[in-house]
């Protein structure tokens, strides 16, 4: 699957993931584009998913309008120590076969 980690994780969690083609933001040099621009290019460039930290997405956007999977990570704080442990619950939906679309809360605890 070719995933997307949004500019507001750490770069980090690619690792999480090897056996997914997955960029930053960054790599693909789409720092500060919004978000209703940034699932655009998702979809326009074969992405599979989002993954980002950012709450307020999934109530900023019309999903109806995409057709993108947004995994939203949910922890107490924004570090990789904390962010690795949603990696199963992640990679259980990408095991799946039936991607949702839309977002899907991956929530700690």
């Amino acid at each position: 699957m070719r995933l997307l980690l949004d500019e507001n994780l750490p770069k980090r969690l690619k690792l999480d993931f090897p056996e997914h083609e997955i960029f930053t933001v960054r790599d693909r040099q789409w720092n500060g584009i919004k978000n209703g621009d940034l699932l655009k290019l998702l979809i326009d460039n074969f992405f599979d998913a989002l993954l980002t930290f950012d709450k307020n997405l999934q109530h900023q956007q019309n999903f109806s309008n995409y057709t993108i999977t947004v995994f939203v990570l949910t922890a107490h704080i924004n570090q990789y120590k904390e962010l690795t442990r949603l990696t199963p619950k992640v990679k259980a939906y990408l095991n799946s076969g039936q991607m949702p679309v839309g977002p899907v809360t991956i929530a700690s605890g």
